[in-house]
């Protein structure tokens, strides 16, 4: 079964995508250009992605002693994703750019995501590369943004550390000013960062010509001590390998060390790290400690990360989506083939009355079983729902982005609201849905013979990727509920 029908119906009979024309930064386009992209993504996540999920499962990630490994269909992936402009398709024309919808590209990157989410489509650096176009500096956009969108660069968010997951404000990775001068660098403010980061998605392989680390640090005051809690916390660009003022790579390895690989449960195809900022393994003029670049005001680091942050969480949710319903088409399959047991007659017989099955007919395809209609159809309106509540959470980007001022301030505001939602409820619910998957595959489904017990494992990272429940329901009730007194609310109550 092909997603494709869904896709255009959410995008075309409900979110009404083409309306997106009239404005001019999408003028260009037109639904034959919409479906055009659509069709290139669903091909290449066919033939670049599809028939290697099994192996980048198989074949996890190894360090051998100076490099990690990854097998080469993720390569191949890799460089056919970057070859196609999907990158920077909604970036402007000016830097490469296709200025499409967002709409229209969370729904072209979902084919890659129901292919293999392990392989990974280029989330992480997009949202890296999205936050340097707000808060970076044009240098900094030039130097590490638009390397990204181009595909030499790849991108990673660097916060939580051994000792601190979601507690941020106990990050206790440093950064001091390199050197007198150290105000001057046209990359930015340039420190020397030392500290520890764990479970750095994509932070070490060999895809990109670099690695651009977005870095949480405390930069300490005069007495040399941290500042305590959130409010401490600067960002910094620290790069895998040292750039020039143009990108060009110096040739100089940075002081970034892979101290380890992380072994999931799950999304095995993607390189899963501790790293090592500052610890002197590859020291930079003689000296130990990363060089970073300071991304917008110290002390607001925070601040700018939630711009990545918040993309990673509704992309969550997407990946989310993507596995329960590649699960819910994998079950589907299996019961219109699998024959087992016979129907319930709906006459009882002639003698005691009961509704006897006879043994002397066929079996029948499960299909057929009310209790098998029933895992499916909740399957089937988990997957779809969650897609839905993803790709209007896109639209309200489009909306928030090229909309009249008053219409842009209210998706802005429903934006806020649904972002800890798009991201749990998807991770839950198509969690579920993997799991009836399982449940309709019998015993074959918890066997590597069928993919579905796969799809329950990649998803099982995702109720914890980017932040706990726990932590989205604080995010939802103490913050995003309280907003503009109760606005965020009133405006959902409004649309329903």
């Amino acid at each position: 079964m092909s997603l494709r029908p869904a896709i255009d119906f959410l995008l075309y009979q409900w979110l009404q995508v083409p309306t997106l024309t009239r404005r001019s930064r999408f003028a260009e386009h037109s639904r034959e250009t919409f479906d055009a992209v659509l069709d290139s993504c669903e091909r290449m996540a066919r033939e670049k992605y599809a028939p290697f999920n099994r192996t980048v499962d198989s074949q996890e990630p190894y360090f051998d002693g100076e490099r990690v490994i990854l097998p080469q269909c993720t390569h191949d992936a890799h460089r056919a994703y970057a070859a196609s402009g999907m990158l920077s398709a909604a970036q402007d024309y000016s830097i490469g750019g296709m200025q499409l919808p967002c709409t229209v590209v969370a729904a072209a990157n979902s084919f890659f995501a129901i292919a293999s989410v392990s392989i990974g489509s280029g989330l992480l650096t997009v949202g890296n590369a999205n936050l340097l176009m707000v808060h970076g500096t044009r240098r900094q956009q030039t130097v590490f943004a638009h390397n990204g969108f181009s595909g030499r660069f790849s991108g990673t968010m660097c916060l939580s550390e051994p000792q601190a997951g979601s507690s941020l404000g106990d990050v206790t990775t440093r950064a001091v000013p390199d050197g007198a001068d150290f105000a001057s660098d046209p990359l930015g403010p340039r420190y020397r960062i030392e500290g520890h980061k764990m479970w750095i998605s994509a932070g070490e392989h060999e895809l990109t010509e670099n690695i651009i680390h977005l870095v949480l640090a405390k930069i300490p005051g005069a007495d040399g001590q941290l500042l305590a809690g959130t409010k401490g916390l600067s960002l910094f660009i620290v790069p895998k390998k040292l750039v020039d003022t143009e990108g060009q790579l110096t040739g100089v390895r940075n002081d970034v060390a892979l101290a380890g690989l992380n072994h999931k449960l799950g999304w095995r195809g993607t390189s899963n790290t501790l790293l090592n900022f500052g610890e002197g393994k590859y020291p930079v003029q003689g000296q130990a400690g990363a060089i970073g670049y300071l991304v917008g005001q110290a002390g607001r680091g925070l601040h700018c990360m939630f711009h990545m942050m918040n993309e990673a969480r509704i992309g969550v949710g997407m990946a989310a989506t993507m596995l329960g319903l590649a699960g819910y088409y994998a079950s589907l399959d299996y019961a219109r083939n699998r024959p087992q047991g016979r129907p319930v007659p709906s006459q009882p017989d002639g003698a005691g009355g009961a509704l006897a099955k006879d043994a002397a007919q066929p079996p029948v395809r499960i299909i057929e079983h009310a209790d098998v209609k029933r895992m499916l159809l909740a399957q089937k309106s988990y997957g779809e729902g969650a897609l839905a509540l993803n790709l209007y959470c896109a639209r309200l980007v489009d909306d928030m982005r090229t909309a009249d001022a008053g219409a842009a301030d209210e998706a802005r505001m429903l934006l806020e609201l649904l972002t800890p939602i798009a991201k749990s409820w998807p991770s839950e619910w198509c969690l579920e849905a993997n799991s009836l998957a399982i449940q309709i595959h019998g015993g074959y489904g918890y066997t590597r013979d069928f993919p579905v017990e796969q799809y329950w494992r990649d998803n099982r990272l995702n109720m914890i990727h980017e932040g706990t429940h726990g932590m989205q329901a604080m995010d939802l009730l103490d913050r995003k509920l309280r907003m503009d007194g109760g606005r965020g609310l009133r405006e959902i109550a409004r649309h329903a």
